[in-house]
């Protein structure tokens, strides 16, 4: 069986983010979605919140299951007994940074593997700043994020249509 770990802050998760969770299930056994808990960016919504919003956009997903976590992503992957990590490559700049992480963690956890998914082209822009600064200027975000998220940002006072 092979275990799977896809982490980040998921502030908030988006489709792209749904899609690469959707395309990982199909590959392995079973997939955590890790919400990294005390990520060093200024967050939107809480920890709960988080995983709220990313276990109701991910139900569909039998073989996946969100959780937080708090350590280092190799040592909670370890904890889980995940042996690859899942990451989701949008455009070229992505590359470098992502390139750097699977290094530092191969260095670390040499017993995993890091598995990048390109995105799909009609996410292959999106990312959760993006959602951010467009639902603060009231643009319309329903088209990139599932609907939970889109109402979630209303009731924080985002002006989405």
């Amino acid at each position: 069986m092979t275990t799977a770990l896809y982490a980040g802050s998921f502030d908030p998760i988006t489709n792209g983010h749904v899609d690469i969770a959707t395309r990982a299930s199909k590959l392995f056994d079973k997939v955590y979605v890790g919400v990294f808990a005390t990520p060093a960016k200024n967050l939107t919504f809480n920890t709960d919140e988080r995983l709220a919003l990313a276990t109701d956009a991910l139900a569909h997903l039998k073989n996946v299951e969100v959780i937080r976590y708090t350590t280092l992503t190799v040592d909670f992957a370890r904890s889980i007994n995940a042996t690859v990590l899942v990451r989701g490559l949008r455009m070229v700049g992505d590359f470098e940074w992502e390139i750097q992480v699977a290094m530092v963690n191969k260095k670390m956890a040499p017993e995993m593997e890091s598995v990048c998914f390109m995105a799909s082209q009609e996410y292959q822009f999106l990312s959760s700043r993006m959602i951010r600064e467009l639902a603060a200027l009231g643009g319309d975000v329903t088209c990139f994020v599932p609907k939970n998220v889109s109402e979630a940002l209303k009731k924080k006072g985002f002006a989405v249509p």
